[in-house]
């Protein structure tokens, strides 16, 4: 949920309030190839989270998730069946109100500070030349 409350589409699914509008952020992370997964997922939850929390409000975020991949033979066993390539370590999604609100917080000093502090910070942990990131509108199928 984004901003604390769901509306209802016509299709009858949840979705967040903010509407078509909501912007989301995805950036499948790979990490550094000193890391281990552990130090990894340690890093970016420890450290990396709360520095994102602290540049929350300038950048206008509204909702942030990290997914964390975890070791297990199924993992391995679906990527083969489709004959996936290697793994990401885990998944960092960001949501705005709109195109406009993301684009309004990045043009401000505070906000290019905070923007280059998260990147900073980044370095240390992401394999930045191997995790892509995009941003996207999500659309709902079904949400039990």
């Amino acid at each position: 949920m984004v901003g604390g409350g769901a509306t209802k589409p016509r299709d009858g699914a949840a979705k967040p309030r903010g509407g078509d509008s909501v912007v989301k952020l995805s950036f499948p992370l790979r990490r550094r190839s000193d890391l281990s997964l552990e130090d990894f997922q340690h890093t970016w939850r420890q450290d990396h989270a709360p520095l994102v929390e602290k540049h929350r409000e300038v950048l206008r975020i509204r909702r942030y998730v990290q997914i964390h991949r975890f070791d297990d033979p199924l993992n391995e066993a679906l990527r083969a069946s489709r004959g996936g390539p290697e793994p990401f370590d885990g998944i960092a999604e960001l949501w705005w109100d709109s195109l406009e609100d993301l684009q309004a917080a990045i043009a401000t000093p505070e906000g290019a500070a905070a923007g280059a502090a998260l990147l900073e910070d980044e370095r240390r942990f992401i394999d930045l030349q191997r995790s892509p990131l995009w941003l996207s509108r999500e659309h709902v199928i079904f949400d039990a």
